[in-house]
């Protein structure tokens, strides 16, 4: 049985680091630079209104050659993030990430944040579940043929 979002979240915690859209550039990366992430969510308040990420900036900034002090995140962020709820299973966001060619979903849980997950937790997750089988019927194999 695939694992759901809120098993992730227990495992992994659910910190995830946020700028407002007014944050320059340049601070928004000395943040993800600190944390070790490779994306921040954008909030006004409560409310998730887009995302930036290290593919924003190498795209949106380096790219056109704009500097990345005088930038504010809300001019290059991601709006209209995809997100998901702690109920949806990995292997949703597996797809998500797939069709969308995202590699950082939100995790909304009745209009709050609750989270992230990113591509490399979804694939962390899938390994663990395929071990666990192969576990299982290693178990099962050599268990039933014993003598």
């Amino acid at each position: 049985m695939a694992a759901t979002v809120q098993q992730i979240l227990q495992q992994k915690g659910n910190a995830s680091y946020a700028v407002t859209p007014d944050t320059t550039v340049l601070q928004a990366l000395q943040l993800m630079a600190e944390r070790n992430v490779s994306a921040v969510l954008v909030m006004e308040g409560e409310r998730l209104a887009g995302i930036f990420t290290e593919r924003d900036y190498a795209r949106k900034v380096v790219l056109k050659g704009l500097a990345s002090k005088d930038t504010k995140v809300g001019d290059l962020m991601t709006p209209n993030v995809l997100t998901v709820s702690p109920s949806h299973t990995i292997d949703d966001c597996m797809c998500i990430i797939t069709n969308n060619h995202v590699r950082h979903l939100p995790v909304v849980d009745h209009g709050k944040v609750v989270g992230i997950i990113s591509i490399g937790d979804a694939v962390k997750s899938v390994m663990e579940q395929q071990q666990a089988t192969i576990d299982q019927l290693s178990g099962y194999i050599s268990g039933g043929m014993s003598t």
